[in-house]
């Protein structure tokens, strides 16, 4: 049984653990609200050193990860990043990475706990290519800012979100809430954590989670189940090349957006204040008295106040106000839309901004 991991930063003052997938680290310091003003701000940095990381290396490393995932990456140089996916023949996410590129290895962060599962998956992958893949979640983990952190080193991954890469395709308009907050992951020794962050404040999950929510961003570990397709997260955007070679999984991602509309999608809800609480993750989202999706993410935004990430039927009217009901508390929720209902090729591209990864 692996030994469950506990941050040294849960040592400073006023840190409260994080339960669940984001156990081991700090939820907050004490101040989550001021501490999500701070990171959105550039002044403080989160603590995700419970995030897995794997380092594949060898000769074929960057050709082999490109014929396996949903992204080109063999095209990409040092220094540079992206993020991919890896599919069932049925176009379903089984993993989600954030792939680093370095001199003589690729580095690929995974949401925590799923580090063995990809290593698993990789290896039986190999065959005869000259491909090597280490799990480095024992030694190393993630710091991270909406800037770059000085004292954290050049290991780096910048987050694409929300720009369309190249070969991507947006589902959602192009005024994007999450221009407003670049991401950036430094991948960083467990050892050296302490030294890593320097004298820099910290800011808690919750604050992590709340800019996410308000950009409008995915997480594998939240508003994935085992259905789920990447149009229905507006994931194309990031995670998919829709002109790349062939890979499991690339039939369903064509035939999608090519003549079709992803069944689910995405939706930011406007919650009632009025509550003064949060629906629990997995609370039905009704029409009347349809249940048409659930609750994947939900958090108190600084500015927003209660927002919370859902996925529903595609076919939902926009206009129409939800309802979140959790026991016997009823939230009266508004939608943004992320992915449009006529989401497909047919319903255009947005093009607003392109956010490309820095030259190395």
């Amino acid at each position: 049984m692996t030994e469950k991991y506990t941050s040294i930063l849960l040592g400073r003052d006023g840190a409260v653990e994080a339960s669940g997938v984001d156990s081991g680290v700090a939820a907050h310091y004490g101040a989550p609200t001021r501490e999500a003003r701070r990171l959105f701000a550039g002044q403080a940095v989160a603590d995700l050193s419970h995030f897995d990381v794997l380092e594949v290396s060898g000769a074929d490393r960057q050709s082999w990860l490109d014929t396996l995932s949903s992204q080109r990456i063999n095209n990409l140089a040092p220094g540079q990043s992206t993020q991919a996916l890896l599919l069932s023949i049925q176009g379903r996410i089984e993993h989600e990475m954030k792939v680093l590129i370095d001199q003589d290895r690729v580095l690929l962060i995974v949401e925590p706990g799923r580090g063995a599962a990809l290593e698993e998956f990789l290896n039986s992958m190999r065959f005869m290519l000259r491909v090597e893949v280490k799990n480095l979640s024992a030694s190393h983990g993630v710091l991270a800012a909406t800037r770059e952190i000085p004292t954290a080193g050049q290991l780096i991954w910048h987050d694409p979100w929300p720009g369309i890469t190249e070969g991507g395709w947006a589902y959602s308009r192009e005024e994007h809430p999450g221009a407003e907050r670049p991401w950036n992951l430094h991948v960083v020794e467990l050892e050296k954590l302490t030294e890593a962050v320097g004298e820099e404040q910290l800011a808690g999950m919750m604050a992590v989670e709340a800019l996410r929510i308000a950009a409008w961003e995915p997480r594998f570990g939240a508003e994935i189940d085992d259905k789920t397709i990447p149009h229905e997260l507006d994931w194309l955007r990031t995670s998919v090349h829709l002109n790349k070679g062939c890979y499991k999984g690339q039939e369903t991602i064509a035939r999608v957006h090519n003549i079709g509309h992803p069944p689910r999608r995405i939706v930011l809800l406007d919650l009632d204040g009025s509550m003064h609480t949060l629906p629990a993750v997995g609370s039905e989202i009704k029409l009347g008295e349809r249940t048409v999706g659930s609750i994947t993410s939900a958090t108190l935004h600084f500015e927003e106040g209660p927002i919370a990430l859902g996925v529903i039927k595609r076919n939902v009217d926009p206009a129409e106000v939800l309802s979140v009901i959790d026991g016997d508390s009823v939230y009266p929720a508004a939608q943004q839309v992320i992915v449009a209902p006529d989401a497909g090729q047919v319903a255009g591209r947005f093009t607003g901004f392109l956010r490309t990864p820095p030259k190395p």
